[in-house]
C-alpha cells in the first residue's frame, strides 16, 4: 500500500450555534462542542458551557489526502457524570472545494465566485454555498441547519462553519 500525499489543508472557522437543543434539563441548557473528521484525522472545538447559543469563533485545520473523504462533523453535549450526549451530525462533500482549488486563479480578483453549490439533503447545506477566491486562497462559506443536517436543534436553528 502506497503512502498518501496531501492534497491541501482544510482550514475551518467555526463561528456559532443558534438555538441548540437543551440536553441538561435541570439547568435548561447544554454544553456543546463539535468534532470534525476527515479520513482518520479528528479535531474538536472547545466546550461552550451552559448555552444553547454557543459562540466558538475557533479556527481548526485538517489535512486532506483523499479527495473522496467527506468532512464529517458531530455535535455533542458534554456531561461530567455520564457519557456525552450526541446531538447530531452532518457530512460535507469536499470534492467541489478541491476541484476549485485545482484551478488556476492567478489572474482572478478577490471575491471571484468559482462555483456555487446548491443546498440539498445530500450536502447538508442550509443555503447555497459559494466557493470563491479570497486573499490568495479558495474559500467556501457553509451554513448548516438542523432539518437538513440531522442535528437536533430547535426550529430555525443551526450553526455556521
Amino acid at each position: 500500500m502506497g503512502e498518501q500525499t496531501m492534497l491541501g489543508l482544510l482550514r475551518l472557522k467555526v463561528e456559532k450555534g443558534v438555538n441548540l437543543a437543551i440536553r441538561d434539563i435541570i439547568r435548561s441548557s447544554s454544553d456543546p462542542y463539535i468534532i470534525f473528521r476527515v479520513g482518520k484525522q479528528e479535531v474538536k472545538t472547545h466546550v461552550q458551557r451552559g448555552t444553547t447559543n454557543p459562540e466558538w469563533d475557533e479556527r481548526l485545520t485538517l489535512s486532506v489526502e483523499d479527495p473522496n473523504d467527506p468532512l464529517k462533523l458531530e455535535v455533542w453535549d458534554k456531561d461530567t457524570l455520564s457519557r456525552d450526549d450526541r446531538m447530531g451530525h452532518a457530512e460535507i462533500d469536499l470534492r467541489p472545494l478541491i476541484d476549485a482549488g485545482e484551478q488556476d486563479m492567478s489572474n482572478e480578483q478577490d471575491g471571484f465566485v468559482i462555483n456555487t453549490v446548491v443546498a440539498s439533503r445530500e450536502n447538508d447545506f442550509a443555503d447555497e454555498s459559494k466557493i470563491y477566491w479570497s486573499g490568495g486562497k479558495v474559500t467556501q462559506d457553509i451554513v448548516i441547519l438542523s432539518e437538513v443536517s440531522n442535528v437536533d436543534f430547535c426550529p430555525q436553528s443551526g450553526f455556521k462553519t
